[in-house]
């Protein structure tokens, strides 16, 4: 029989193993882990709750304090499939106190546990499974890497088994994709710890998206396993220990820094540090309005290169509350209203342009664009309804003269022959049970006349 392995050191969490699991890896601190267990008490071997009995594994985040501790150590030295029985004393249980009225105070009990399987912690910013981590070494010290600063990794790329990369790198967080790192990857060092080694499962949207690498040999809308180690670090200063001059000399760099990146075609990185120059914009001194300005206005032109054009809109609307009139955000708003096919608020964006500039070329080439785009719209709109109606029209015409066809000739005595002047006053039994036909035929009266 295997003997039982200390777990807790103090002899309070004892594992027998019952049957071995396999693989290596076992389930890690924030892993969503699921289980069957039995739990008995030691003194008389009574059952006080059983996951198998109500034939619904037992499920858990691994670490956070949501189970007893022993619950936690047993788990965390478990494989896949394996069984055990984790034996423990009552300061590792529920102590004291108990839990009433199945389990008396300074209870030893007896759990019989089968885990079956667990999820990586999810990194990810939507929390949509997208970054799953699994650490397979814990790192050191409390100390974690935030934005800006530098990092240096080692890292290695699977796809399907497959090793694509391999290779130490460094470089300063946010900015990863200049030295061909993806985004997930930058996501979750945001949580290591110095000299943690985790294994990441990224999707697409975090790695090499619906384009692939074909440099790397990963096709399109791959999920893709990085095993990452962090090296060494180095944490920008808080913004709360900073003055509001370092706070303003740390926007500037980053502005400088973005608009590098612009100039180069390189949108996404330069939005980044733009969105991080401003997390240090906080006073409203004239200086620190005219940079934000300033920023917005180039954070702007980054969402039109990526085609977001709502958000775009969103940083013009920004910007013209830091300046109502400012031209540049009136008239990359009308360009991203025109994007969006909203014609008329595009017009009125190139027309407020040319309210405040009357000579500007680029709005006024703007604005013509705009009137024949509606002039054309309005066109074609036009069609489409006179095609409809004469539709209509048609097949009512149809529809009473076969009316007509069935009337008894006392109505006709009544009515007469039913010219045109009559049937406007007295509609036919298909008009009075479709009245939609009168308002169309009338739609379309008034439309021939236009």
């Amino acid at each position: 029989m295997e003997e039982y392995i200390d777990l807790s050191g103090d002899g309070g969490v004892q594992k027998r193993i019952l049957q071995e699991g396999t693989g290596d890896e076992k389930p890690s601190k924030g892993c969503s882990v699921s289980l069957h267990y039995t739990g008995t008490l030691d003194a008389d071997g009574k059952k006080f709750d059983s996951s198998r009995d109500r034939n619904e594994p037992f499920q858990f985040t691994l670490g956070q304090g949501s189970v007893i501790k022993a619950f936690d150590m047993g788990v965390a030295s478990m494989k896949l499939g394996e069984k055990c029985i984790l034996k423990c004393a009552p300061q590792y249980a529920y102590g004291s106190s108990g839990s009433p009225p199945n389990i008396p105070p300074n209870a030893t009990l007896n759990f019989e546990l089968e885990i079956l399987g667990w999820k990586g912690e999810d990194l990810s910013p939507k929390s949509d499974g997208g970054i799953q981590r699994f650490i397979l070494k814990s790192g050191t010290g409390k100390r974690r890497p935030n934005a800006g600063g530098m990092v240096k990794i080692h890292l290695v790329g699977r796809h399907e088994g497959r090793v694509f990369e391999e290779r130490d790198v460094e470089f300063s967080l946010d900015e990863g994709k200049e030295v061909g790192v993806v985004s997930g990857i930058e996501l979750a060092l945001e949580k290591f710890h110095k000299e943690e080694t985790s294994r990441l499962i990224l999707k697409p949207q975090y790695a090499f998206g619906a384009e692939g690498n074909a440099g790397l040999g990963v096709p399109a809308n791959a999920t893709v396993e990085y095993t990452v180690t962090l090296q060494d670090f180095e944490c920008l200063v808080e913004r709360s220990m900073m003055s509001p001059e370092e706070m303003l000399a740390q926007a500037k760099l980053l502005r400088e820094k973005g608009t590098k990146y612009l100039k180069e075609e390189k949108p996404e990185l330069a939005l980044k540090l733009y969105e991080r120059a401003l997390t240090f914009l906080f006073d409203q001194s004239a200086e620190t309005e005219a940079m934000k300005l300033a920023i917005y206005l180039n954070k702007i032109l980054c969402l039109q290169k990526m085609k977001d054009h709502d958000e775009a809109k969103v940083a013009c609307g920004e910007a013209l509350n830091l300046d109502s009139k400012n031209v540049k955000a009136l008239y990359r708003r009308g360009m991203s209203n025109l994007a969006l096919g909203d014609l008329d608020r595009a017009l009125q964006d190139f027309t407020a342009v040319l309210d405040i500039e009357p000579e500007n070329k680029a709005a006024l080439n703007q604005v013509t664009i705009c009137k024949h785009k509606i002039k054309e719209y309005n066109d074609q709109q036009k069609k489409v309804f006179a095609n409809m109606f004469t539709k209509f029209a048609q097949s009512d015409s149809k529809k009473a003269q076969e009316e007509q066809s069935r009337q008894p000739d006392v109505m006709k005595q009544k009515f007469g022959e039913w010219g045109d002047d009559e049937r406007e006053h007295e509609p036919t039994r298909f008009e009075q049970e479709n009245p939609d036909v009168i308002m169309l035929n009338d739609l379309h009266k008034q439309f021939r006349n236009m």
